[in-house]
């Protein structure tokens, strides 16, 4: 199927989602600044939409982010994305927003910045190379970008004005509501039925029950993703013959299980080599070619799942839809995203990147360790100098202790002193209760009183880590 051919198919019933994108980049051309936030659950074509708002932004200056979930963590990453490319026009701003930004980039040292000059910073940079072109920042999954991205990109788009941008973000509905909150939204629902049942019946081949169609139409509820996705994972015969009708399930948690059952067929050595693309945030192909080759597998492995439209790698390494990763990511053994991880952290470079090293090494280690847990301490002391917060990567290493010590009581007096506001408002499961506190070491302990401090005091705290 063509390219052309997927992306007519995606935009069936979406005119009046056109038509909205179309008004907001006449109006930013005009000189009024416009914001829209698409909000939709997952696989209901926002990033369709997306798409379709590049296309007709020929001349324009387009700055792209996208939100990975396991990089929420990391402060500042998703505005890095939008702003690492404007970078060169760092000089033009004010010394103090110049002195913010470059600080929460990593490329000077100072105290961390007062958050609203971080804030302004941004917006001045924006509007340095609106007056050279006019801006486009599109941002997808932004239910996944780190707090503090979240919050500036919240603050730049509640003070837009005059200027020729366009700031278009796509967020998934059921997780991460407050992201952007009260900003102009654009709602994508499923499409209607027509609609849907023409987008099935355009991209299955071969005959498909009546029956059939009509209940994954029913079941999809417009989805579009789901409807070209239930069909693949189905026997020819099912859709002939009125077998396999979907469950009741949620459409996402099929859509994924799906993708489960797509990724299981392929080779081993090309499943690992899947995981390990899901477990690296960064899309970085030379990075995971480095960890193939820890991994022992040959990056032909890639192949099968490329072919099987699940997987691309060219300048990115690139998931058909985030669901994929996911997919790939929770149906992984334990044992086998620990060994991605490790090889990730050998792969990353500890001089450049020792943050989401040591995001790695915390995630390949199944208990705790003291020296992973000095490594998470060392990071946390870095992410409150740029003014972010400390890594989740302390609830994992801190979360399930399998081991007992001596000063197992100074451990509970120390995380006693912690307060429950505090417990709360940072985030991290519930870690400071007696029962766990008691098989701290005390170096543990220490480290978690210092993460929570950290994050309590940090504007931006980390959200609930969840492990499976």
């Amino acid at each position: 199927m063509s390219q052309g051919r997927v992306q007519r198919s995606r935009l069936l019933g979406r005119r009046s989602e056109c038509e909205a994108l179309d008004r907001l980049l006449t109006d930013a051309l005009s000189g009024r600044s416009g914001v829209a936030v698409l909000r939709g659950e997952a696989g209901v074509g926002k990033s369709a939409l997306l798409s379709y708002l590049s296309e007709r932004v020929s001349g324009w200056y387009v700055a792209r982010a996208v939100g990975v979930e396991s990089e929420m963590e990391l402060a500042y990453s998703g505005l890095h994305q939008l702003c690492g490319p404007m970078l060169d026009r760092l000089d033009r701003l004010p010394i103090p927003q110049r002195e913010a930004l470059a600080t929460v980039f990593g490329l000077s040292t100072g105290p961390a910045p007062d958050r609203f000059l971080v804030g302004l910073a941004a917006l001045t940079l924006l509007a340095e190379i609106a007056e050279e072109q006019p801006l486009v920042c599109v941002v997808d999954d932004a239910q996944w970008l780190d707090r503090a991205s979240a919050q500036i990109l919240g603050f730049v788009a509640r003070r837009l004005l005059a200027e020729r941008i366009a700031l278009v973000c796509a967020t998934r509905t059921g997780m991460g509501e407050e992201v952007l909150a009260g900003l102009p939204e654009l709602s994508v629902h499923g499409l209607g039925d027509s609609d849907a049942r023409a987008l099935l019946l355009e991209n299955v081949y071969g005959p498909l029950d009546a029956a059939v169609c009509d209940q994954i139409v029913t079941e999809s509820h417009g989805n579009p993703l789901a409807l070209l996705e239930f069909p693949r994972s189905w026997r020819a015969a099912d859709l002939a013959g009125g077998c396999g009708l979907p469950d009741s399930q949620p459409v996402v948690s099929k859509i994924e299980q799906s993708y489960v059952r797509r990724l299981r067929v392929l080779p081993s050595e090309t499943q690992l080599l899947v995981l390990a693309a899901a477990a690296e945030p960064l899309g970085d192909p030379l990075l995971l070619h480095r960890a193939a080759e820890t991994l022992g597998v040959d990056m032909a492995a890639a192949d099968p799942a490329a072919d099987a439209g699940l997987l691309g790698i060219g300048g990115r390494v690139e998931f058909a839809h985030p669901l994929v990763r996911s997919a790939a990511y929770r149906s992984a053994a334990a044992e086998d995203r620990h060994r991605v991880h490790r090889a990730l952290a050998e792969a990353t470079d500890p001089e450049t990147d020792p943050d989401r090293r040591a995001w790695h090494r915390a995630r390949a280690t199944p208990g705790p360790g003291e020296e992973v847990a000095a490594e998470l301490e060392r990071s946390a002391g870095r992410a409150q100098a740029r003014g972010g917060v400390s890594p989740r990567g302390f609830a994992h290493a801190t979360e399930v202790p399998r081991y007992r010590s001596r000063m197992a009581t100074t451990s509970i007096a120390c995380l006693d002193r912690v307060s429950w506001f505090q417990r709360q408002a940072s985030g991290i499961p519930y870690l400071c209760c007696r029962s766990r506190a008691a098989s701290m070491t005390s170096r543990t302990a220490s480290i978690v009183i210092r993460a929570y401090s950290s994050l309590y005091s940090s504007w931006a705290w980390v959200a609930p880590c969840t492990t499976r």
